[in-house]
């Protein structure tokens, strides 16, 4: 994650690398330029309640790489093989586009390139999901 630049809200939380970082009471920015640190927005994780539908579970198994939570080396596969199966339900050219960036984010070891890249997809998971209920 070379040369990625992080814009915090007063009191956000973020995981780097393991350990909680809290901002403090004033807007800030941190220039994260050691590669490969493990880096996850507090605001932007899934918790384990929230892990019910296909592109959760997948965000989800990111999510845990980048938290210290599982071994890259497991994880790779699991995701690669959930994207795939999500390729197979959205066709749609936005869709693809964003389950290449995953996979090739996923391939390239950049678990949070691919975790980004996938919760892209969750606002047109809920709009199929909700259509289907209906």
């Amino acid at each position: 994650m070379t040369g990625l630049v992080l814009k915090l809200a007063p009191r956000e939380r973020l995981l780097i690398n393991g350990a909680v970082i809290e901002n403090g009471d004033k807007r800030s920015r941190l220039a994260i330029l050691t590669p490969n640190a493990n880096i996850l927005r507090l605001r932007d994780a899934i918790h384990p309640e929230e892990v019910n539908t296909p592109v959760r579970r997948v965000c989800y198994i990111a999510q845990l790489v980048l938290s210290g939570d599982a071994d890259p080396r497991e994880a790779r596969p699991q995701i690669i093989r959930g994207i795939e199966q999500l390729s197979q339900v959205l066709t749609d050219h936005d869709s693809r586009s964003q389950l290449s960036l995953a996979t090739q984010a996923v391939l390239d070891a950049q678990f949070y390139l691919a975790m980004k890249s996938l919760r892209s997809l969750l606002p047109r998971e809920a709009r199929l999901l909700a259509a289907a209920a209906s």
